[in-house]
């Protein structure tokens, strides 16, 4: 009876997806158990996978000792041991299968190997050595190169980042690019990366990963702010610096100017300080704003189960709860007060635009002082180079102009992020209330707290009765 075994066939890279490399493996692969008068009873594909990598996964490889060890195949088949194998553990778990299965078969197309005996592992070990030799050579030599295209602010190749054309990554893509700077006008004015991330899926925005609909919070974020908006080459995820110790500049057109992407980057890495009892999460306006009237302890939004589109009930109520430390006595439908105090709030903050000057735009009186700092360090970097100091004597000096130059640009990141976070708030005055309740959630609050402290809701009897304005408090700052 003819033995039944498995081809297995991988390549590292397929950029034009055809699989054409793999498919000439099966061929190859399937003459050989044809000759050995073997079975093909399954292929398992690894197309564009790595097996060099050590966090890579191969799935069909990890199935292979699977079906190995249950029996289902009495056998594996390849082009080649390196591609089974580039790491020695890989090769390691495969005779440790043949361990346990001693009547295993084994074949490549281009060796004679047997894994079942001490020497045919041997030869299989040194051949894998040699392979993982290779492998790490091509990487360093990868690196190489790509440290080389950094240091000349060149891209190193592969898919074109969201925000640039897909035909030519050195231009800007102007409908992406807009949805970038909306996205991060957003930031500035409050908004979280998960409701923008939602926003973007519902308009195919982005570009979320081959068989996903949706991208990660953190892909969201990187595209936000990437060093690449403002033309900043990046190696290995880090900013790279030339030897005048500034940002290598990339060769594609920027997103953003110096003081947008700086406000952005300090808006977000504010957000991630640690705030314990705040949340940014959000889902109704006065959450966290409104108090009882009687208990002044903070109400909570409440979704009524039972309501339907089109029906006449309410959607959600403000509740004083026990369960939060209130009293429990208050409690109002919640669209009637939302709508109230959003206008209250954007007549009073056109009120305050109609009398207060508009500034007009600073600039960071501290720029001299960096420029100054950061000639410094390139003074001292030309220096050793000319052997005018030594190494140790830069050594001693740098470090203190380093951390200068770093706690400067911290304060010019703040003072930018403030500017533009004031300027992606100040056009409220000119919203309808309708308009009001387009924006995301956040947004709505930070208007309302630009005006307001808190709402304080009153009780209003028992029974059914008409919304009384009245017996909401709007306390002003």
């Amino acid at each position: 009876m003819a033995r039944k075994v498995g081809i297995y066939t991988r390549i590292s890279r397929d950029d034009e997806g055809d699989s054409l490399g793999v498919a000439r493996q099966q061929q190859d692969c399937e003459r050989l158990t044809d000759l050995r008068s073997w079975q093909a009873v399954k292929v398992y594909e690894d197309n564009d996978v790595s097996a060099f990598k050590r966090n890579v996964t191969r799935d069909d490889f990890e199935l292979v000792l699977k079906d190995l060890r249950a029996g289902l195949i009495d056998g594996i088949v390849a082009y080649d041991l390196d591609r089974l194998a580039r790491q020695p553990r890989d090769l390691e778990r495969l005779i440790e299968v043949f361990d346990e299965r001693p009547r295993l078969e084994f074949a490549t197309v281009t060796n004679d190997i047997n894994l079942g005996t001490p020497d045919g592992r041997t030869m299989a070990r040194i051949m894998v050595a040699f392979a993982n030799k290779s492998s790490h050579d091509s990487s360093r030599r990868i690196r190489r190169k790509h440290l080389e295209l950094a240091q000349q602010g060149r891209d190193s190749g592969g898919p074109a980042p969201y925000g640039w054309r897909k035909e030519d990554r050195t231009k800007v893509d102007p409908k992406a690019a807009a949805a970038i700077r909306e996205a991060q006008r957003e930031i500035l004015a409050g908004v979280r990366i998960g409701t923008i991330r939602t926003r973007w899926q519902e308009q195919g925005l982005g570009n979320p990963r081959a068989g996903t609909k949706r991208m990660a919070h953190h892909q969201v974020e990187h595209i936000l702010i990437s060093p690449r908006l403002v033309g900043y080459r990046t190696y290995h995820g880090e900013i790279l610096y030339g030897e005048d110790g500034r940002p290598v500049p990339g060769n594609w057109e920027p997103i953003n100017s110096l003081e947008e992407w700086e406000a952005v980057c300090a808006a977000v890495a504010e957000r991630k300080q640690k705030k314990p009892g705040k949340s940014l999460a959000r889902k109704y306006l006065l959450s966290g704003i409104a108090r009882c009237g009687l208990c002044k302890s903070k109400i909570r939004g409440q979704t009524n189960t039972r309501w339907e589109p089109g029906s006449k009930a309410a959607k959600f109520t403000y509740q004083c709860s026990v369960v939060n430390g209130g009293c429990g006595k208050v409690g109002r439908v919640g669209e009637p007060i939302d709508r109230l105090i959003a206008q209250l709030v954007l007549e009073e903050q056109r009120e305050r635009a109609a009398v207060t000057s508009v500034p007009a735009e600073q600039r960071w009186d501290r720029e001299g002082e960096l420029a100054e700092v950061e000639h410094d360090i390139t003074q001292l970097v030309e220096a050793e180079r000319a052997k005018e100091i030594s190494v140790a004597t830069l050594l001693q000096l740098l470090p203190g102009k380093e951390r200068a130059r770093e706690g400067l640009k911290l304060e010019r990141a703040r003072f930018h992020k403030e500017q533009k976070q004031a300027e992606a708030k100040e056009n409220a005055a000119d919203l309808s209330v309708d308009d009001f309740f387009t924006l995301p959630i956040e947004r709505q609050q930070e208007i309302v707290l630009h005006s307001l402290s808190a709402v304080l809701i009153h009780p209003a009897g028992r029974g059914r009765r008409k919304f009384d304005p009245s017996l909401i408090e709007p306390v002003w700052h």
